[in-house]
């Protein structure tokens, strides 16, 4: 199916808005696809990506504003949702012994099991993605890096429209 048949539009101004609105769509329809998937755990897409940072980085603590740098959606509240993960016992928030204002997070033995669990349905989830060889995904995972620049735009700013 094209971009055209999805959203029922048969014409774009040009190539840049049609791979502009085709990038929304796919990245909406692929975040629709995991929530679906993280439901039955009830987490979020934003819950998810705290847990694998946390793992990433287990047994070490991670302070907050460390998982902010990291996390893929720059708009979420990271503290919010480390709490939301601490009430479902997924992971321990200590203060940080060398900051008293900075606070450290661990994930959990249960965070990490259910990590396991969705490690899985994640890679079921990812098959998704086989439509495209190997050599394919490597050249879209560049162009997009390309598109994107060197580096993902400053944080809370709004990337500046050349003209």
């Amino acid at each position: 199916m094209s971009i055209e048949t999805d959203i029922k539009q048969t014409k774009f101004k040009n190539p840049y808005q049609r791979v502009a609105i085709n990038l929304l769509y796919t990245t909406n329809w692929l975040s629709n696809s995991q929530a679906c998937l993280l439901k039955p755990y009830d987490l979020t897409p934003q819950q998810y990506n705290v847990l694998r940072i946390l793992r990433g980085q287990h047994p070490k603590p991670v302070r907050v504003n460390d998982i902010i740098e990291r996390m893929l959606d720059k708009m979420s509240n990271a503290s919010r949702l480390v709490d939301k993960l601490l009430a479902k016992g997924y992971v321990r928030r200590t203060e940080c012994p060398s900051d008293r204002r900075a606070v450290d997070v661990v994930v959990t033995d249960e965070g990490l099991t259910i990590l396991l669990e969705l490690d899985n349905m994640q890679e079921e989830w990812e098959s998704q993605l086989k439509r495209l060889t190997e050599e394919e995904a490597s050249t879209l995972s560049d162009l997009l890096d390309r598109l994107r620049g060197s580096s993902a735009a400053e944080e809370g700013q709004c990337p500046s429209v050349e003209e």
